[in-house]
C-alpha cells in the first residue's frame, strides 16, 4: 500500500503542533519538588497520546520518583521489535528574565518553537508517536513491532529507571533501542551518534595547618595548602595535554581510519571556533583534531579550584585549606571506578609534603559505544538519506547520556541515535526551542526507517 505521508503530515500538522504546545506547557521540571505535580501531569498527557495513536497495554508505573510510561503494538510477527526511549521531563527555566516568551507558554516565531522541553526531549519524542500514529491510521498495521519506554528523571540522572529496567528486562526486550535525543551537526546535514562518552567525579582538599597564619610571621617556613594544591593540579597533565595519572587510559580503544573518515567529513572549521571563542589558540591532547579530543577521547577537566582571602582587597594570608572539583569524561571500555582509583592513587602519591588529602568520589557513568557498520544504524543513515538528500555521518558526542549505555547493556540491544535537533537550540538554557523543518523531516525520516527495518 502506497501511502504520501509527505502529504498526510501536512494535513494534520496544525493539529499535532497544537497538541505539541498542550504537552510543552506542563511545567514538567524533575529536579524541583513543587513540581511534581506537573510531572505526573506530563506523564499522563503523554500516555493518553499513545492510547490514541493506537498503541496498547499503555501503562504508568509508579517509582521512588517520578514515573515510567510503557506502552507497545506487538502484531508484526517476525518483525524486529524497537524499544523507543525518551523523557518528559524538563530542566529547570533560571534565568526566567532571559526568555523572550514565556518558557512554558509556547511560541512559533521564525519557523521555530520556542518552550522549555522544546527539542529536550519533548518534541523530538512526540515525533515517535505522531509517525506511529500516522501509519496505524493508514495502513492499519506497523511494519515492525513498537514498544515504548518514557521516564520522567532523565534529566536528574534517572536515579530510578535502572532499577526498572532490572525488575521488567522482558518486558522492555527488544532488538534494538531508538532514541531521539540529540542533534543534526547543521541545518540539512543530519548525524547519528555512535558515541556517547561516560564519566566520574570528585572532589578533593588539602589541609595544612589548624589555621590561616600571617603571611609576615609564616611565609617562607610552612606549607601554604593553595601552593600545594597548584603543585598538585599540575601533575595531572604533562605539556602535550595528555593526562598524566598512570592506568587512565586503560581501556581507550584507538580510532579506527573509518571513524577518523567520519569525523573529516565533518569539515570543522576550528577557526571559526577559535574566533566565536575569543580565542587565539586551541588546546589538547596532541595528534587528535578538536572533534576528535571532545568526541572520542576521555579528559580529565578542573571544575572549580578555590581557598584562601577571595574577598575585597589584600590580606596577607597563608591559607590553610584548598579545594577543587574534577571532572572526567571517558570513552569505550573505560571503567569509570578503576579510572576513579587511578586518580586517588596518582593524587596520594603526589600530594606535597605538608599537607593532608581528603578525596570525595562522586558521579559516576560508562561510556555508550557501538559499531557505525551495525545494521540498524546503516538503515537509519538510509532513511535520513531518503528525507534530507544526504546520508547522516556517523559521529561521537563529548557528553554523557548515563541512561543509553544502561539501557543497551542491560537490554542486550544496539542504541540508534537518530536525534532532530540542533547545535544552536539552546537545550539547558532560556529561549529553547526546535526548528520546525526538522520537526516536518523528523516524522518523515521515522516513517522511512521504521519501514526500512
Amino acid at each position: 500500500m502506497s501511502v504520501d505521508y509527505k502529504a498526510y503530515f501536512a494535513e494534520h500538522r496544525e493539529t499535532h503542533l497544537n497538541e505539541l504546545k498542550e504537552w510543552l506547557a506542563i511545567p514538567s521540571i524533575s529536579a524541583l519538588s513543587e513540581h511534581k505535580g506537573d510531572v505526573l501531569k506530563a506523564a499522563e498527557w503523554v500516555a493518553d497520546k499513545l492510547k490514541t495513536a493506537g498503541l496498547e497495554h499503555v501503562e504508568i508505573h509508579p517509582t521512588q520518583g517520578h514515573p515510567v510510561v510503557t506502552a507497545d503494538y506487538l502484531h508484526a510477527e517476525g518483525k524486529p521489535t524497537l524499544l523507543i526511549y525518551g523523557h518528559y521531563d524538563v530542566q529547570p527555566v533560571d534565568p526566567l528574565h532571559l526568555w523572550q516568551t514565556p518558557p512554558f507558554e509556547p511560541d512559533i516565531r521564525d519557523g521555530k518553537l520556542y518552550a522549555r522541553g522544546a527539542t529536550d526531549d519533548k518534541g523530538q519524542l512526540f515525533l515517535h508517536v505522531k509517525a506511529i500514529e500516522a501509519i496505524l491510521k493508514q495502513e492499519k498495521e506497523l511494519p515492525v513491532n513498537i514498544k515504548f519506554c518514557i521516564e520522567g528523571e532523565e534529566e536528574i540522572s534517572s536515579p530510578n529507571l535502572p532499577l526498572y529496567l532490572a525488575d521488567n528486562t522482558d518486558k522492555l526486550a527488544a532488538d534494538a533501542i531508538l532514541i531521539s535525543d540529540t542533534s543534526l551537526l547543521a541545518p540539512g546535514k543530519p548525524a547519528i551518534s555512535t558515541g556517547l562518552r561516560g564519566l566520574c567525579s570528585m572532589e578533593l582538599s588539602l589541609n595544612t595547618a589548624n589555621t590561616d597564619l600571617h603571611s609576615g610571621s609564616y611565609g617562607g617556613g610552612v606549607p601554604n595548602a593553595l601552593h600545594a594544591m597548584v603543585s598538585l593540579l599540575a601533575s595531572l597533565h604533562d605539556a602535550q595535554g595528555r593526562v598524566s595519572v598512570d592506568g587512565f587510559y586503560e581501556g581507550v580503544q584507538e580510532l579506527s581510519s573509518e571513524m577518523r573518515e567520519e569525523f573529516a567529513k565533518q569539515n570543522f572549521d576550528e577557526d571559526q571556533l577559535k574566533k566565536d571563542l575569543g580565542l587565539d589558540a586551541l588546546f589538547g591532547e596532541e595528534g587528535f583534531s578538536f572533534v576528535e579530543r571532545v568526541g572520542a577521547r576521555p579528559t580529565l577537566e578542573l571544575n572549580g579550584v578555590w581557598g584562601g582571602f577571595q574577598g575585597e582587597g589584600s590580606k596577607t594570608v597563608i591559607p590553610k585549606e584548598a579545594h577543587a572539583k574534577i571532572t572526567c569524561r571517558l570513552v569505550a571500555d573505560q571503567d569509570p571506578q578503576k579510572v576513579m582509583d587511578a586518580i586517588e592513587a596518582h593524587l596520594k602519591a603526589h600530594t606535597p609534603v605538608g599537607a593532608q588529602l581528603s578525596f570525595t568520589p562522586k558521579e559516576k557513568a560508562f561510556a555508550f559505544n557501538i559499531d557505525p557498520n551495525h545494521p540498524f544504524l546503516q538503515k537509519a543513515a538510509d532513511a535520513f538519506e531518503n528525507v534530507y538528500g544526504t546520508r547522516a555521518l556517523f559521529t561521537k558526542d563529548g557528553g554523557s547520556i548515563p541512561i543509553v549505555e544502561k539501557l543497551s547493556s542491560t537490554l542486550n540491544a544496539p542504541a540508534v541515535m537518530m536525534g532532530f535537533g540542533l547545535p544552536d537550540e539552546n537545550l539547558h538554557a532560556p529561549n529553547e526551542h526546535f526548528n520546525l523543518e526538522n520537526f516536518d523531516k523528523g516524522l518523515l525520516t521515522i516513517v522511512d526507517y521504521l519501514k526500512q527495518i
